[in-house]
């Protein structure tokens, strides 16, 4: 997959990253790809804090994959830096090619570029197949997660 960039998100990027999280039936339900204001606001905030990063994997000129990579220190476990990996998406066309586990080990290795000592993820507990991919690269499921909507 020599063709493969990946490289941090513009704005002009977003079009493509909002329509990959909407993509599948939980995204259906919460994202909006008809107003990107909240995503251009958002993106502009990651852009400005150098703990997180927006990437996307660009195939030619066509973006075909997406995550946010976040560097969160903590006391906790002797005081270790662990990056948080969040809205992991690949588009539909380029699903089962492999593009998903290059993905995942740039920001792993962005991790350890970082000095982290952990990496992290959570997966709704309903994607299943996500549950097993992550697994095929090393993760484990060993918490239980939380949210509180607000």
């Amino acid at each position: 997959m020599s063709d493969l960039e990946i490289r941090s998100a513009t704005p002009a990027d977003l079009p493509a990253i909002v329509a990959m999280l909407a993509d599948d039936p939980l995204g259906a339900t919460r994202e909006s790809p008809d107003d990107l204001t909240p995503y251009r606001d958002a993106l502009d905030q990651l852009v400005n804090d150098p703990r997180h990063q927006q990437l996307v994997a660009v195939r030619g000129e066509r973006v075909v994959g997406t995550l946010q990579l976040t560097i969160v220190p903590g006391l906790s476990r002797r005081g270790a830096t662990r990056s948080q990996i969040e809205g992991v998406r690949v588009d539909a066309a380029e699903r089962g090619s492999g593009l998903g586990g290059q993905l995942i080990e740039w920001a792993i290795e962005e991790s350890r570029r970082q000095n982290c000592q952990l990496v992290q993820l959570t997966s709704d507990a309903s994607r299943s197949d996500a549950h097993r991919f992550y697994e095929r690269l090393g993760f484990s499921a060993s918490h239980t997660g939380f949210k509180l909507p607000l």
